[in-house]
């Protein structure tokens, strides 16, 4: 089951978070089609956020076809998304040790961030540099 984290700081709206941190558990497996989402209610006692915005997150995914709430039941996984590297796997462990060495190198997360996303800007749009 996902654990959603909430930055307060990050200037993303919270409901988004929650999509886009469900998005990552689908890519990258942690997430199956028939698992259900944790509950409105477990989201709120573990995030201390208003239940609607929990809710608006869930009718935002099911709109994308991700997930369907089944009354009475709970909300849950009706597809995944790519084709991430599972746990263990040479690319992702590569990635890891690379990300690893960055932060003793003194980088931050914000700085892995920003130079992952330009290198990946670099490959998929073509730019040079």
């Amino acid at each position: 089951m996902v654990e959603y984290r909430i930055d307060r700081r990050s200037g993303v709206a919270t409901y988004l978070q929650i999509v886009q941190q469900t998005k990552h558990a689908l890519r990258l497996g942690l997430l199956q089609p028939g698992d259900q989402l944790p509950t409105a209610r477990a989201v709120v006692e573990a995030t201390a956020i208003n239940p609607n915005t929990v809710l608006k997150a869930y009718r935002e995914l099911e709109r994308e076809g991700l997930v369907e709430a089944r009354r009475g039941m709970g909300t849950f996984v009706t597809r995944s998304l790519g084709a991430a590297q599972p746990a263990g796997s040479p690319l992702r462990e590569e990635l890891r040790t690379w990300a690893e060495r960055a932060r003793s190198s003194g980088m931050d997360k914000d700085d892995l961030a920003a130079l992952f996303t330009s290198v990946l800007d670099q490959i998929f749009e073509g730019e040079q540099g």
